[in-house]
């Protein structure tokens, strides 16, 4: 019952479970079609999740480093989470956006430009015989 639960929420909170638990949980919710898992952690009981999550974000603190030597992003404190998700996300976001923009224009010239091209060199051969 708490798969098929899981499965269906847009979001998942797991505190108190094991490091095997969390790990599992973060798997299954990666098995959803469509689906990207950030997991938070803080501690060494964390690392399983971290490593299986899309995305890790690391907290350093009293709990050690390991959750923030396995982890894709490292903060130094929850506080930054926020302006994390919220600021250097959006710019992230824009970043890719303005990428894709910029890359279709430029394979639109190339595209244009093999065509006049290719008729070019068809005109130059068939004039040639």
């Amino acid at each position: 019952m708490f798969l098929e639960l899981a499965i269906g929420c847009a979001s998942v909170i797991c505190c108190r479970s094991s490091p095997k638990q969390k790990a599992l949980v973060t798997r299954l919710v990666k098995m959803r079609p469509g689906s990207t898992t950030l997991a938070i952690g803080d501690g060494a009981n964390d690392v399983g999740m971290l490593q299986e999550a899309d995305i890790g974000i690391g907290i350093s603190g009293v709990e050690g480093m390991q959750a923030v030597m396995s982890s894709d992003i490292a903060i130094a404190q929850f506080r930054y989470l926020e302006r994390l998700l919220l600021v250097h996300g959006h710019w992230c976001y824009r970043r890719i956006s303005s990428m894709v923009t910029i890359l279709s224009r430029l394979h639109l010239c190339y595209i244009i430009i093999l065509q006049d091209y290719s008729f070019d060199l068809q005109n130059i051969l068939v004039h040639q015989r």
